[in-house]
């Protein structure tokens, strides 16, 4: 009897091993189909960007520092008439057509100042055009410098770096173009805004005023672009790029976009999923005026005390706070998207 009921576990023991080993092996392919599946869905999301020409972090730098040679871009200054005139020569040479727009806008305190918007075309018979922009004057003064608020200073990251970023892509596209319609906006007058200690200007919209003018009055009758991408603080070491808040409400699916095709280069360290305030910038007015879905690309830290990086409107936006990996993590992700957008 002992006998028999020990046959019967060993053999109750057998099965149940058999059957460990089956589910074992039915495991094991489960999870090697599984990661093969990942791997094959990771190779595909590769496989979806089409390769974009290489955007060149040196020649962009340069372009940074040829900005910041001139001295601070205050508007009616001798150094922002002679950088404007620079960055005209440049994109005349590189673009199928340049726009220039000039007057004169009225700042916060009823003075009046000179503004040079400059807009470079390419592929200008496309109809599906996409806006990228940003602000090539300088603040004119360092007001939350510590030391000295009402100090010059250089204005690498706010705006120069953003500008190079254009400006290099300008030269990409003068030897390969993809077959949207692409333009550049350098807009003027953005940072003249009152002095953080002055209480009796709290008006409105004082700043970007260039961008305001270009809104209402664009360089061609009746414009529109598919969508708008600003760059503006996106250059210096430590950035990192949050969801800002009209960015998401206006154009959502652009952020998802870009940071999509950041993520897939490899920048996903940079472009961060993390919501962020929403400023009043540049893209705005693009939105609010001009009706095109805009985006912002900016550093914004809630460590701060202001919110914004934290060389913001002091004299440490200089030179050498300019990170060339995110130079160059930026502009390929704009070459990247312009290069994989369909006509």
């Amino acid at each position: 009897m002992k006998n028999k009921i020990a046959r019967i576990v060993i053999l109750i023991g057998g099965l149940v091993f058999i059957l460990f080993l089956i589910i074992s092996n039915f495991s094991k392919n489960n999870v090697d189909n599984n990661q093969k599946d990942a791997g094959q869905a990771n190779q595909n999301d590769r496989a979806v960007l089409k390769p974009a020409p290489v955007f060149n972090a040196d020649s962009a730098y340069y372009y940074t520092k040829k900005q910041v040679d001139f001295g601070p871009r205050i508007p009616g200054t001798k150094e922002h008439i002679a950088c404007g005139d620079w960055l005209e020569r440049f994109l005349v040479s590189r673009a199928d057509t340049v726009f220039i727009q000039k007057n004169s806008v009225k700042i916060y305190d009823g003075s009046v100042v000179p503004m040079r918007n400059i807009i470079a075309s390419y592929n200008p018979k496309a109809s599906k055009r996409i806006l990228l922009f940003a602000h090539w004057d300088t603040r004119p003064y360092a007001d939350h410098d510590k030391q000295n608020n009402k100090a010059k200073f250089d204005g690498a990251d706010d705006g120069a770096a953003s500008v190079a970023i254009l400006l290099e892509i300008a030269r990409v596209l003068s030897a390969q173009k993809p077959e949207i319609g692409i333009d550049l906006a350098l807009f003027d007058v953005e940072d003249y805004g009152a002095h953080k200690d002055d209480n009796t200007h709290n008006e409105k919209d004082t700043y970007a005023l260039g961008t305001q003018y270009w809104c209402r009055n664009p360089h061609i009758n009746n414009y529109h672009a598919y969508y708008g991408i600003l760059l503006d603080m996106c250059s210096a070491y430590g950035a990192r790029f949050k969801l800002e808040g009209h960015s998401m409400q206006y154009a959502p699916s652009v952020v998802q976009l870009v940071w999509k095709t950041a993520s897939a280069l490899g920048y996903g360290n940079l472009f961060i999923n993390e919501r962020a305030q929403a400023i009043v910038d540049d893209h705005y007015y693009v939105n609010s005026i001009a009706g095109i879905p805009s985006i912002d690309i900016i550093w914004l830290d809630h460590t701060t005390q202001t919110g914004f990086a934290p060389h913001w409107h002091t004299t440490d936006d200089h030179i050498k706070i300019i990170d060339q990996t995110n130079l160059k993590a930026v502009g390929q992700t704009l070459l990247t998207v312009l290069f994989n957008e369909n006509p």
